[in-house]
């Protein structure tokens, strides 16, 4: 349903409602588990792990109580248990504070009508309609991951079938990462195989729409040697004509344990989507398909000692596009196609060392080289129009250092100095500290910069292009709280964030079109709560809710999202079930539109042996009519079946 931003009224009871609901369950839970013993910490219901040791927020494995920062992990074994094709879906539904936007059951697309735009707290997504997620930064095992010439990540390149683990950065990450991790980072850890031995799995499913997904995969690690390679198919034909999607992927990971302390690996993932934009309906589009090719190889060399470790990466990103952008009805057909290649490479180093009891030592260096060619064929006479043929180059250097002082408590600062070849010198600062409390409880606070350099597009491509566009910047204030109890965590974040220079279209001072300008500003505040409960061990409960309250109010970032999930395990039976709440989500700025929607998805899987598993999925199950991006409705009730398959 759509509302007046005049009706803010029900965002309100909204809110109050969430709140209520959220905190009757962390009081119950909390009350109830005084006389519980712990239960396994494991199960594939937590996404939040009780002390989960990450790498996102160091570069280097670490255990979370010691990070200043907010960090959300997931695992495998829930990626695998939520069958989706695409990971932003799962993390729409565990991670507080995080929104993609879609527009079908599959597919995100690129250009006009393309959905996949990321936000946390509100920064990443477009302040505008039509502008791309370009402060928001996907990683994966930590080399960044968009696209050379328009700086944003390509939503349908990102698989479950690449993924170990997620680890999600809540706010700036600019000092480890540099441009683009203003708003907070996704870091895709890819798969690997941990004991000796091989292991393949199979899975499949059809559902509504002429749905497909398929997934094979297959590990082997045997003594020093290691070895991954996984193959994905998607398709579906659209719950609207003219929104088919089509999808190929393929992942080969290989290592080898050169020594104890060293190792090395490479991989490489190639991923193409073919995809049909209908536009919306009240402005159809004929004929706008896209054939997109992304593809990333990388090559690691690490070393892991008990005082230090540390890795020298080499990463290398393409991608190649080619774009029909249709014609609306009753106009002609385009006499021309858009075709774009795009590289985005570069080598990183850094060690970690311990220098004295308690203390941690992070130096790193970045080189990051990216850019390439755009232009539009012509169809009549093959000539061709060349819009951006640029490359552009970044150099960085940067610290990390924590300290423990005694036992309870980390102080941690970090700075980063980024040179951009056209930008110049930006330095970025952060402070941060970790104080662990009895019973199991953590309190943290951090302040950190962030910023993002804007793109090649934003400077030299399309008509708004203004090659004198400076860099967006932001501070990001935020305190934080998690305790573990018997089978119990629950925590929840504050944050602050004010920050100027952010690139929109605006008219040209001399009145004619518009021209790309450093003139919005951002003040967001908010409160991201979560739990997990382990009742017993066959029940379990896990619930986030976030709320944000925006000064200016931006595109792709909604005011309240509540989820609510409950699993349960009977022998060979499971069943789970997920209820997510969106409220005050911004779909047109102009009109000052909102959407307010209620889903209701489950799920249920029956182990007919040791190898076999099969399952039936329903999604939308409350046939809510609703929108993510203006125009294009979301499918109501879906299905989807399958089986799985463990050798």
């Amino acid at each position: 349903m759509h509302f007046n931003i005049s009706q803010t009224h029900r965002t309100s009871q909204f809110a109050r409602a969430s709140v209520v609901a959220f905190t009757m369950l962390v009081s119950i839970g909390s009350t109830s588990l005084q006389a519980q013993t712990a239960q396994d910490s494991t199960d594939i219901a937590n996404s939040y792990t009780i002390n989960p040791v990450v790498v996102t927020g160091t570069r280097s494995a670490v255990d979370a109580r010691h990070l200043p920062m907010t960090i959300s992990v997931v695992n495998r074994p829930l990626i695998e248990q939520s069958r989706q094709a695409s990971i932003l879906p799962l993390l729409n539904q565990q991670v507080p504070g995080f929104f993609s936007t879609s527009r079908g059951l599959m597919g995100n697309g690129v250009s006009g009508g393309a959905s996949g735009q990321m936000s946390m707290r509100g920064i990443g997504g477009p302040a505008q309609a039509g502008l791309p997620t370009t402060g928001m930064l996907v990683l994966i095992d930590g080399h960044p991951q968009y696209m050379g010439l328009m700086g944003h990540p390509i939503a349908d390149a990102y698989q479950t079938m690449l993924a170990e683990r997620v680890e999600v950065l809540h706010g700036p990450a600019s000092v480890l990462y540099g441009s683009s991790a203003m708003g907070g980072v996704i870091n895709i850890v890819t798969r690997q195989q941990k004991v000796d031995g091989v292991h393949t799995h199979i899975h499949a499913g059809a559902g509504s729409y002429g749905t497909v997904q398929t997934e094979a995969s297959n590990s082997i690690r045997q003594g020093r040697f290691s070895s991954t390679v996984t193959a994905s198919y998607n398709r579906t034909d659209g719950h609207r004509d003219n929104m088919a999607f089509e999808q190929y992927g393929g992942y080969l990971k290989l290592g080898y344990d050169l020594s104890d302390n060293w190792n090395v690996w490479g991989d490489v993932n190639v991923t193409h989507f073919n995809a049909s934009n209908p536009g919306s309906l009240s402005s159809p589009v004929i004929d706008n398909d896209q054939r997109i090719t992304r593809g990333m190889a990388s090559a690691a060399l690490q070393n892991r000692y008990e005082k230090t470790s540390g890795t020298l990466s080499f990463f290398y990103n393409w991608g190649r596009h080619r774009i029909n952008d249709g014609y609306n009805v009753g106009a002609s057909p385009l006499d021309y196609r858009f075709e774009s290649e795009d590289v985005m490479m570069g080598v990183s180093l850094y060690q970690t060392m311990q220098l004295f009891e308690g203390n941690r030592l992070t130096l790193g260096a970045d080189y990051f080289h990216f850019g390439g060619e755009a232009r539009n064929r012509y169809l009549s006479d093959g000539h061709t129009e060349t819009s951006a043929d640029k490359s552009l180059d970044e150099v960085a250097a940067y610290a990390d250092f924590s300290q423990a002082l005694g036992e309870s408590v980390t102080l941690n600062a970090g700075a980063r100095v980024n040179h951009h070849s056209h930008l110049g010198t930006e330095f970025i600062p952060q402070l941060g500290l970790a104080i662990n409390l009895p019973r199991e409880a953590q309190l943290k606070a951090m302040v950190s910069k962030g910023f993002r350099n804007p793109s090649i597009r934003e400077m030299y491509m399309f008509p708004p292009q203004n090659p004198d566009l400076e860099p967006e910047r932001l501070w990001n204030y935020e305190i934080s709280f998690k305790q573990h109890l018997a089978g119990f965590t629950y925590g929840a974040n504050l944050f602050y964030i004010k920050g100027d220079n952010l690139i929109m279209r605006l008219p040209r001072p001399e009145g004619k079109g518009q021209l790309n300008q450093n003139s919005g500003a951002i003040e967001n505040w908010g409160a991201e709560l979560y739990a997990n409960w382990r009742i017993n061990p066959n029940w379990s409960l896990a619930a986030n809710y976030s709320l944000l309250h925006m000064e200016n109010p931006v595109l792709a970032s909604p005011e309240q999202k509540l989820y609510v999930g409950a699993n349960y395990d009977q022998g060979r039976w499971h069943l789970s079930a997920g209820v997510q709440n969106v409220g005050g989500l911004y779909t047109d700025l102009t009109q000052k539109t909102k959407e307010c929607f209620t889903l209701l998805n489950m799920q249920v899987a029956f182990d007919a042996s040791k190898a076999v598993s099969l399952y039936l999925r329903g999604e939308n199950l409350l046939a809510q009519s609703y929108e993510i991006n203006l125009g294009y409705p979301m499918p109501k009730a879906s299905f989807m079946g399958g089986v799985n398959l463990r050798f």
